[in-house]
């Protein structure tokens, strides 16, 4: 899979802030290895998870990371906040480096559960969030009040939001039961699931997120839990 990438001495130069002059002489004298090879052009390429080492010191060597967490409410979206537990904090047995290195694809909203993907592959996450890409969001959503078939075709055609200036996408309804609908999702507009049950004034009493595109969310992962993607979930996650 694709992911960011530098020449090499741009990359040398950054990290040891010298001249990228002088990296020419470092190469020609093998000072430089890329996963385990010694790397003699200026045209080469360090790609974001390769192990580069210069005079035996490593420069990097970091690992993709893709997380899949149960979302509980009450638990933000967000590396870091000073009101409100964060998502990273719920998340065990990895350093502070890789703690650190995270990004959420896809925020869910303090009050909203289920699903959330993190990361440090920053194309991964770009790929999956694009909207010619497609991909699929499905949310359960519980009501206060019953369902009829006239939300099916207002989601499918779409909303317009004046405050925004956008019509949504057309979006899928199902109706599950008399107050519960399944709603699929290809974009992720400011609380749109919500204000798109408001156009009925019938509030949202409970919103989840069940998958994104392939990858539905583990049933044996308990509100906060969390474990990896397999190589499979990773590159197949896509519609």
């Amino acid at each position: 899979m694709k992911t960011k990438s530098f020449r090499i001495d741009r990359y040398i130069s950054k990290e040891l802030k010298i001249n990228r002059r002088d990296i020419k002489l470092m190469l020609a004298q093998g000072r430089i290895v890329i996963n385990g090879e010694t790397i003699r052009e200026v045209s080469s390429i360090v790609e974001e998870f390769d192990c580069v080492e210069c005079d035996g010191e490593i420069l990097q060597n970091k690992k993709p990371l893709y997380i899949m967490l149960n979302k509980p409410i009450g638990v933000v979206s967000a590396t870091k906040d000073d009101l409100h537990k964060t998502v990273i904090s719920l998340l065990e047995g990895y350093s502070v480096s890789e703690l650190d290195s995270l990004h959420i694809v896809g925020r869910l909203d303090l009050n909203t559960s289920g699903l959330l993907l993190l990361t440090n592959d920053s194309y991964w996450s770009r790929k999956l969030m694009a909207p010619e890409e497609k991909v699929s969001k499905v949310y359960e959503v519980e009501l206060e009040n019953d369902l009829t078939q006239d939300y099916i075709s207002a989601f499918a055609e779409g909303m317009y939001f004046s405050f925004e200036d956008i019509t949504t996408q057309p979006a899928e309804l199902k109706i599950l039961s008399s107050k519960i609908a399944e709603v699929v999702l290809m974009e992720g507009k400011y609380h749109q699931i919500k204000r798109m049950f408001g156009r009925f004034r019938n509030p949202v009493l409970a919103l989840n997120r069940r998958s994104i595109g392939n990858l539905s969310l583990d049933k044996s992962l308990q509100l906060g839990e969390s474990r990896e993607l397999t190589l499979d979930e990773v590159s197949s996650i896509f519609n």
